[in-house]
C-alpha cells in the first residue's frame, strides 16, 4: 500500500484554479478503485491519498497525471509500507493478508 503525500510548490491562489481539475482526477481514480482515502494533510504534506496495494510504477504513473503536477503547481512524496494489520473492512483490499 502507499501514502501519496502532496506539497504544493505554487502560490495558493495559483493552485486554487486548478483545484477542481484535481478534484475531477481524484474521482476518477477512485472510481477505479486505486484510490481508498484522501484528505487535507497538516504539517507534512497539503494533501494525502491513501492507496491500495499495486505496482510502484503504475502509482508514479497516476500520479504524474494529477493536474497540479501537470501544471507544476505541486509535487508527490510516496511512502510504500507492508500492511501487517487491518480492520476487517481492510481485508477485501490487503491482498497480503486476506489470503
Amino acid at each position: 500500500m502507499y501514502i501519496a503525500l502532496l506539497s504544493y510548490t505554487a502560490p495558493r491562489n495559483e493552485v486554487d484554479y486548478a483545484l477542481a481539475a484535481h478534484a475531477d482526477w481524484l474521482r476518477a481514480h477512485f472510481s477505479q478503485g486505486l484510490f481508498l482515502v484522501s484528505g487535507k494533510g497538516n504539517e507534512d504534506a497539503d494533501q494525502v491519498i491513501l492507496t491500495r496495494p499495486c505496482l510502484r510504477g503504475k502509482l508514479d504513473a497516476v500520479l504524474a497525471t494529477d493536474p497540479l503536477v501537470l501544471q507544476r503547481l505541486a509535487h508527490y512524496r510516496v511512502i510504500e509500507f507492508s500492511a501487517t494489520r487491518t480492520s476487517g473492512e481492510f481485508h477485501a483490499i490487503n491482498e497480503a493478508l486476506a489470503s
